[in-house]
């Protein structure tokens, strides 16, 4: 079996990549570089001219020649060979007729635990995302109680507007529901610390990216820090990031996204890595059902996976990616037994959601200076 065509399709703020080989087997990838999806592209274009002509199954293989055939690295790059990842495995597992958890060693587990993403600063419409995503059967919701208008606000405004709206989650849901708070690096070390502070007696899963991941130093300062565990690395791209990031004391939780941290073979060795120092694996998962299949299979196959956050995949543009996404059902996705990812790439969706390209915008400060974002 030979690779014959790697085609791409921009879709809304979307990347999707498939490969098609000479015996009609096709697997279908994503990337995670939504600002800029055409650089990604310009990327694949290069790793074309490689690909066609190769077998598929040497997976590993062509990811090390992909990564070391030239001394650049970054995001686009690895965004690139993420998509090219997926749609491999997607053609491993339909080409030996199983699923791709199973070719990662099989399943640790039957269904994934999904984090009911509740993104409004609201709170009413807060409250009541919550408490919807609960009564859908959900037992882990993930909110960011950073109100807009955060980088004019003084300290003390700023502490209590979050734990307002932390306080009015935590009574919503109760104690039998895992609250996560997404701060979205927008505290400078010295407020993430107060924040946690204040935080601490709503007994959080987690609180991710307190900081910019810019420094792996100054995450693991302000981790020292902190009494609530923190989960961090969905900008991070490699195996030798999160291993500094660990070694650092700089999370408890990662958080590595497949479609940017080198795809399902990459993301596996992370969660090794994580392994080693006892730290869970909570995937960032913001993009379409294609990532999130793909994540599924990854946490089906690693012991110690935490949480998979997502948006609803149920509705467009979303659920117009694919055929037929993985449905939550009781706060959970059941492991597909199908071969491959278990999802199927819908051609009308670039006709019916063509690309929206991003606005380069950001939060400003009273003085007009630039803030955390």
């Amino acid at each position: 079996m030979k690779i014959e065509e790697i085609e791409t399709f921009l879709v809304h703020q979307w990347l999707l990549v498939r490969i098609q080989t000479d015996k009609g087997i096709s697997g279908i990838g994503e990337a995670t570089f939504f600002p800029h999806p055409e650089a990604v592209i310009g990327v694949l274009n290069t790793f074309r001219d490689y690909l066609r002509g190769q077998d598929p199954l040497r997976i590993d293989h062509h990811w090390q020649f992909l990564y070391r055939f030239t001394s650049f690295r970054g995001a686009a790059i690895m965004a690139a060979l993420s998509a090219i990842d997926i749609a491999l495995w997607d053609i491993a597992g339909k080409f030996y007729r199983a699923p791709v958890c199973n070719l990662l060693g099989g399943r640790c587990r039957d269904k994934i635990r999904m984090c009911a993403l509740v993104l409004t600063d609201e709170i009413d419409a807060l409250v009541a995302g919550v408490k919807q995503a609960v009564a859908e059967g959900h037992t882990a919701v993930k909110i960011d109680p950073v109100a807009r208008g955060f980088p004019r606000m003084a300290n003390d405004r700023l502490v209590k507007e979050i734990v307002s709206r932390v306080s009015a989650v935590r009574e919503a849901v109760g104690p039998d529901v895992d609250v996560c708070v997404e701060v979205h690096r927008k505290l400078a070390p010295s407020e993430a610390v107060i924040v946690e502070q204040a935080l601490r007696p709503f007994n959080l899963l987690f609180i991710e990216d307190p900081i910019q991941p810019d420094s792996v130093q100054s995450m693991a300062q302000v981790v020292s820090k902190m009494a609530t565990p923190v989960a961090t690395g969905e900008r991070l791209h490699t195996i030798y990031e999160f291993r500094e990031l660990l070694e650092a004391g700089g999370a408890q939780h990662i958080k590595p996204d497949i479609g940017l941290a080198g795809g399902i073979t990459h993301c596996k060795k992370i969660a090794a890595l994580a392994e080693a120092y006892h730290g869970s694996v909570a995937p960032h998962n913001f993009l379409t059902p294609v990532c999130t299949a793909a994540h599924v299979h990854l946490c089906a196959a690693i012991p110690n996976f935490l949480v998979l956050a997502y948006l609803p995949e149920d509705r467009p543009p979303r659920s117009d990616v694919v055929k037929r996404h993985l449905p939550v059902e009781q706060g959970y996705i059941k492991v597909p037994d199908t071969p491959g990812l278990g999802v199927e790439f819908d051609e009308s969706a670039p006709s019916k959601h063509p690309l929206k390209r991003f606005v380069p915008a950001t939060a400003l400060k009273e003085d007009g200076s630039v803030a955390y974002r």
